[in-house]
C-alpha cells in the first residue's frame, strides 16, 4: 500500500472513532442516572429482595424498621449514607435486629452506628446486582 492510502485510512478510522464518541456522549447526556427515592411504607423489589421500610428512629443507633424477604443472604447490600460517609449495618445479634435476609418475610430493624457521622442526612441505600433503591429518612 502507498503511504497516501494508509494516511487516508487512518484519518477515516479516526473520524469514525470521533463519531462513535459523539454518539456515546449524546446517549449519556440524555440518560437519567438518578435513583428516585422510594416512599416509607411502599413495597419495593430490588433484585431478588422484597423490602418495605416502615420507619426510622435515631437513638444510640439509627434504626430502620423493615419487612424484608425473598432470598437467603447477608445485609451487605444495605448501607446508610449520612452526607459525610457511608455506613454498613450492625450484624451482631440483638433483640429485633436484622442479621440476615431470609426467604421467608421477616419484620426487624436494620441498625447503623452513626456516632462518628456528621450531619443529620440519613438515606438508606439497598444495592442488589445492578439495581438500587434509596429511602430518604432524615434531612437537616
Amino acid at each position: 500500500m502507498k503511504t497516501r492510502t494508509l494516511l487516508l485510512l487512518s484519518v477515516g478510522v479516526g473520524l469514525m472513532i470521533l463519531l462513535a464518541g459523539g454518539v456515546l456522549l449524546l446517549q449519556l447526556a440524555n440518560e437519567s442516572a438518578a435513583v428516585e427515592p422510594a416512599e416509607v411504607g411502599e413495597s419495593v423489589e430490588v433484585g431478588d429482595v422484597d423490602v418495605v421500610v416502615l420507619g426510622a428512629q435515631e437513638g444510640a443507633t439509627f434504626a430502620v424498621d423493615v419487612e424484608l424477604g425473598g432470598v437467603d443472604d447477608d445485609l451487605s447490600g444495605f448501607s446508610l449514607a449520612t452526607g459525610d460517609r457511608r455506613l454498613q449495618p450492625l450484624t451482631t445479634d440483638a433483640d429485633g435486629r436484622c442479621t440476615e435476609i431470609t426467604v421467608a418475610e421477616q419484620r426487624c430493624r436494620i441498625e447503623f452506628d452513626v456516632s462518628a457521622a456528621d450531619g443529620s442526612n440519613r438515606v438508606l441505600v439497598l444495592r442488589r446486582g445492578d439495581e438500587q433503591r434509596n429511602w430518604v429518612l432524615a434531612t437537616p
